[in-house]
C-alpha cells in the first residue's frame, strides 16, 4: 500500500494539467463519454468511484445527481478530488481497492478508472467491487489498453524509469473481460495519437467509434451483477 501511495502523491498537479491541453481535453471528453454511457449514473443513486484520483471523472458522475463516494489511496489526490468534484453529493474516503471498507451490497453502481493497472491481484480487486455492489447493479472498470499504439510509448517510458508507467500492468480488452466470471461488454476510446492535431483527432475518434476498434488507448468493461 505504501509504495502505491508514494507513486501518486506527487502527481495531482501534473495529472490535472494534462487534461487542460488541447489533446488532453479531447481525451477527457471521449473517456468521460464512454464511462458515463456504461455507468449511466442517475439522481439518488449511491455510486463508488474506486481509485478516484483527482476527481477528473468523478465530477461528471456527481453532476448526474448521484451521491458519490470517492476512494483513493493517496491523500494528495483526495484533497484535489475534493476541490474538483466537491459538494454535498461528494464524499472523499481514504482506502485500498483490494480491501474496500464497505459492507456487501452498499452501492447501486461502482466505477474504477485507471486504477487496476497498479493492483497485482486484479481478479480479487474486481471481486471486491462486485461484493459491495447491489444485486442488479453495475460495475464499470476502465484501464489502459495493452493493444493500443499508446501502450508502446508507455512501455518505452517505463523502461526509462517513468514513476507511473514503470509500475503499471497494461491489459487488453480480453484481459479485462476475463477478470470476472460474469459476462461483460467492452469498448475502447482514444483511437487518435497524442501528436495528432485536435481536428485530426476528432475525425479519427469518430471513425474508431463507428468501426468498433478494440485498439483505443482506454479500454472499459461493463458488468451487471446477477440478481441471484
Amino acid at each position: 500500500m505504501t509504495r502505491e501511495k508514494a507513486i501518486f502523491d506527487e502527481w495531482p498537479e501534473k495529472y490535472d494539467q494534462w487534461f487542460t491541453t488541447p489533446i488532453g481535453s479531447l481525451v477527457r471528453k471521449y473517456e468521460s463519454e464512454l464511462i458515463l454511457n456504461f455507468l449511466k449514473p442517475a439522481p439518488g443513486e449511491m455510486v463508488l468511484d474506486a481509485g478516484c484520483g483527482t476527481g477528473v471523472f468523478t465530477r461528471d458522475i456527481v453532476s448526474s445527481g448521484s451521491q458519490v463516494i470517492g476512494l483513493d489511496i493517496s491523500f494528495p489526490m483526495l484533497r484535489r478530488a475534493r476541490e474538483n468534484a466537491g459538494g454535498v453529493r461528494f464524499h472523499p474516503i481514504w482506502g485500498d481497492i483490494s480491501t474496500l471498507p464497505f459492507r456487501e451490497k452498499s452501492f447501486d453502481k461502482v466505477v474504477s478508472i485507471t486504477a487496476l493497472e497498479f493492483i497485482a491481484e486484479a481478479k480479487s480487486a474486481v471481486a471486491e467491487l462486485f461484493r459491495i455492489t447491489k444485486k442488479g447493479g453495475v460495475v464499470v472498470v476502465a484501464t489502459l489498453n495493452s493493444r493500443s499504439p499508446w501502450a508502446a510509448r508507455r512501455r518505452e517510458e517505463a523502461r526509462k524509469g517513468h514513476s507511473i508507467f514503470s509500475k503499471a500492468v497494461l491489459r487488453s480488452p480480453e484481459d479485462l473481460l476475463s477478470l470476472s466470471p460474469v459476462k461483460g461488454v467492452v469498448r475502447t476510446a482514444i483511437h487518435f495519437d497524442k501528436e495528432d492535431s485536435p481536428e485530426k483527432a476528432v475525425k479519427v475518434e469518430r471513425e474508431g467509434r463507428t468501426m468498433g476498434w478494440m485498439t483505443g488507448a482506454f479500454a472499459v468493461v461493463r458488468w451487471l451483477k446477477p440478481q441471484e
